[in-house]
Parts: C-alpha cells; structure tokens; sequence
C-alpha cells in the first residue's frame, strides 16, 4: 500500500520521555510527573484547549478532505449517531433540548447536523456555519476521548472528558471522504468502533488499537501501546501529524519530520497537560467487577508477577 498521507483522530497520552519538537534544545521540558494539583487556571486553559482547540486543522479536514461538504450534503444527525459522534446538552438551548428529549427534531436531516455543529454542541467538531452553510471544520482532542453519559438520549448528554469514545468509528468517519482512494478507504472501513492506527499514516501497515482514555494520567509514566514518550509528545505527535494541526514535530527513531506553520500547538502542551493530569480515573460502577479476585490480582500484579515494574 502506498505512503497514506490522510489524519488521525487519537489523542494518545501517557509516555516515557520528551516533547517532540523540531529543535529539542528549544522544546518544552515537561518530562516530569505532576504529584499534586495544577493551577486552577493552567487546568481551565487546558479544557478549552482539550474540547475546541482545532490546532488548525481546518486548513486539512476543509480545504483537502472537504469534509465540510460531505457532512452537509449526507451526516444528518442518524447517521452521525450511528458512528459514535456524540452531542453535549450542555451546549443546546433549552428549547432545542427539550424538542430532542421529545423526539420533535428532524434527524434525518443533514441541515440538523450543521446546526449542531453551529452550535458547538458535536463534541469533538469544530465548524464554521454561514447563511447556513457549512463552510469550514475541524476536530479537537475530544472527538475521540470525550463521551456523553446520555442523559437526553442515547449519544445524547452531558460530556464526560477524558473517557474513550468507545462507539466513534473513526476509519468510516474517514472514508466518507470523496478524495480517498478505494484502497485507502478500505483501510479505514475495516478498523471499526473504538479502534484508530496512530501509525498508519507514516508505516502503510493497517494494525488498528483501541482508543485509551485521558484521564488517571497524572502518576502513570509509560504510554500503554508504544512506550515512546510522555503525554506531551503524543499530544504533539497526534496533533500535528494525526489532526494535521499546524506546528512542527521531529522523531528522529521513526523518520518522522512534519513542518506545517505556523506553530499552534506548542505553546499550548502544558495547559493541555495540566487538564488531563486533572481528570481523575472513574471509580468502577458497583458490581462490575469480582472484588476478590481484584484483590488476588492486584498482589498478583504487584508481587511476584513484577507486571507493575512496566505497568
């Protein structure tokens, strides 16, 4: 398969070492561990950046997927339901909330999903909305690591940051795209829901994994899946060659070097940092689990198996 130059959606987080950056000596050092709470403020910052910073993007997901005139000539809000995109009452008016709790929205409609997206209310998707016309979008961190808990309805509620969009199928939000090849879309239709390849668009080898959370980061120091670096670097690394943000990332170890100014990722690392190291890990729901056997596992995992010593 050839070279694929099309985006990613993951925000991968929690890794070993530095930021990625075209000059190091220049780079953000932010190897370390957060132990305590952040600046309230730095930790504000870094939610704004988390759920509508596009980084951009826009110049990518609009001007060379188009994905603008896609989402308004067929998403309508079933359809966008249907592969995962969720919509946060908290950004609707109380009309238009109590008509969707009702069931008196049209959603079969694609003029629905712009108007969401007019809103701010698709989480994850940051559009422009003119005479009522889509005419530019984005994505944000969100899109794959924020949900709803459904309070109005299913894929329909208060957002809940930090959790995996389990349900988001990102290669079929991909191939809806007009200017991918059949074989690259092929790719992308075969990943399925809560799956993503943050490698594909650099190796060509298809080797989806499940999307990771962004919360219980602040005291975990391997990133799950590669080990490559600390969160900084993966919120560099997606944002800039996965969401096609425009700043600068280098890897040497992987042949990586994308340069797309100006910077507008950068300057934005540590606050967006501070907001996931915020995000503490959910308690699990009461009688999901065997409490015993969690317990044996637990000494398991910490004694004798020696798992916590990469875990």
């Amino acid at each position: 398969m050839p070279r694929n130059p099309f985006p990613a959606l993951a925000l991968l987080a929690a890794t070993l070492a530095a930021c990625g950056d075209a000059d190091p000596a220049t780079a953000p050092d932010l190897r370390a561990t957060a132990s305590g709470p952040a600046n309230p403020a730095l930790v504000a910052e870094g939610r704004t950046i988390f759920r509508f910073d596009t980084f951009g993007d826009e110049t990518f997901w609009t001007d060379t997927l188009r994905m603008h005139e896609r989402i308004q000539a067929a998403l309508d809000p079933m359809t966008a339901l249907s592969l995962g995109l969720k919509v946060d009452a908290d950004a609707l008016p109380p009309d238009i909330r109590a008509a969707l709790a009702a069931g008196t929205v049209d959603l079969e409609s694609p003029a629905t999903t712009v108007a969401l997206i007019g809103l701010d209310a698709v989480v994850g998707v940051k559009g422009r909305v003119a005479g009522g016309s889509l005419v530019e979008v984005g994505i944000t961190c969100a899109l794959c690591h924020s949900t709803v808990d459904n309070a109005v309805g299913a894929g329909i509620g208060r957002r809940l940051d930090g959790w995996p969009n389990r349900d988001l199928d990102p290669g079929a939000i991909i191939a809806l795209s007009e200017v991918l090849s059949e074989e690259q879309r092929a790719v992308y239709s075969s990943w399925g829901p809560g799956f993503y390849d943050p490698r594909f668009s650099f190796d060509g080898q298809n080797v989806p994994v499940v999307l990771p959370p962004a919360f219980g980061l602040r005291h975990v120091r391997h990133e799950l899946y590669t080990g490559d670096d600390v969160v900084s670097y993966w919120n560099a690394y997606v944002a800039i060659t996965q969401m096609h943000g425009h700043g600068t990332f280098s890897d040497p170890r992987l042949g990586i070097f994308v340069n797309n100014p100006p910077d507008r990722v950068s300057g934005k690392l540590e606050a967006l940092r501070a907001y996931q190291f915020s995000l503490e890990a959910p308690a699990p729901v009461p009688g999901s689990f065997d409490v015993a056997a969690a317990r044996r596992g637990k000494a398991l995992f910490q004694g004798q198996a020696r798992c916590g010593s990469c875990h």
